[in-house]
């Protein structure tokens, strides 16, 4: 079977199959079966029920904590790889871990590099991702990675608005270059929130480096875990003379006080791709779903075609 001619089969690990169905859709093809057997004690075994022998495999699936789901992704690559897939792409909507990209004190692991060679060991000869916590985590892989930017699909929704006096703002320093970006892109004021953590989740001082009196603030960041970031900008913002705040976060983590935290906030709206299921809805949550822009680029992948249009940003 020749390069040109090799099928293309896509799979979805369990918590991404409503999105993985999105993507299957707009490809034009459906989703491969696969069946997982599960023992009493929680020890799990997937199963792909059609052939994939000489096939381009892409198997869906975002790798969030808790461990299960990176570990269904790993078994799933080496399923693929036993099976004599001719090419396997790990797609990860999100790559867990991500935020261990360093050591930042003695003796701790550095995660994001440990789950890129598991990755890979297990069977991946590419990966498609989508905003990366840091982008050098790119050099963490020795395979291909196609790193897309959730602005192809936040930008137009942002235009959509017409907001008048826009600003882009940082929700903290290590995201000023995504906020720049954007304010480019939309030829916007930009601003940068200053924060200090006493620990992980908790922040001790924030403060704000511009001015927003009198404009409509888009915080801007590439994932949303308890929303203490957040919920504290908005109401800085708000405090500071901002007439409104919203927020663009890619990934919708979202855990312990999340919900309460947005529902609580002076954020007007919380915009969010489904790189991860949401939990529960929210009246503040709008989800705008990427799966066009990971089912372009797995075209343009299967038939070796250019995707640097996709890279908006």
């Amino acid at each position: 079977m020749s390069e040109a001619t090799t099928e293309a089969k896509i799979f979805s690990c369990t918590q991404s199959t409503e999105l993985s169905e999105k993507i299957a859709a707009a490809f034009g093809t459906k989703l491969g079966k696969v069946i997982t057997s599960t023992y009493s004690d929680g020890e799990f075994q997937p199963s792909f029920e059609e052939s994939v022998r000489g096939s381009r495999v892409f198997i869906i699936g975002s790798t969030n904590p808790g461990a299960d789901h990176l570990m269904e992704m790993l078994l799933m690559l080496d399923a693929a790889k036993r099976a004599s897939a001719r090419h396997i792409t790990a797609v990860l909507p999100y790559f867990g871990w991500a935020r261990q990209d360093r050591k930042d004190k003695p003796r701790v692991p550095i995660a994001a590099k440990m789950v890129a060679s598991i990755l890979e060991t297990a069977g991946a000869t590419r990966i498609i991702t989508m905003d990366l916590h840091a982008d050098q985590i790119q050099g963490f892989f020795e395979k291909p990675v196609d790193h897309l930017y959730a602005s192809t699909v936040f930008l137009p929704y942002l235009r959509s608005l017409n907001l008048d006096n826009l600003t882009i703002a940082s929700p903290d320093m290590g995201g000023s270059k995504r906020a720049y970006a954007y304010s480019k892109a939309l030829e916007s004021d930009v601003v940068i929130c200053y924060k200090q953590r006493a620990k992980a989740n908790i922040i001790s001082h924030m403060e704000l480096i511009g001015d927003v009196t009198g404009k409509n603030v888009v915080l801007v960041d590439d994932m949303v875990d308890t929303a203490g970031t957040l919920s504290a900008a908005a109401n800085l913002m708000m405090e500071r003379g901002a007439i409104s705040v919203r927020a663009i976060c890619t990934h919708p983590v979202l855990s312990g006080e999340a919900y309460e935290r947005i529902e609580n906030s002076k954020l007007e709206e919380l915009i969010v791709t489904d790189s991860i299921p949401l939990k529960k809805e929210s009246r503040k949550i709008r989800v705008v779903s990427c799966a066009d822009l990971f089912a372009d680029v797995m075209k343009s992948v299967h038939h070796n075609k250019s995707i640097s249009s996709k890279f908006i940003m």
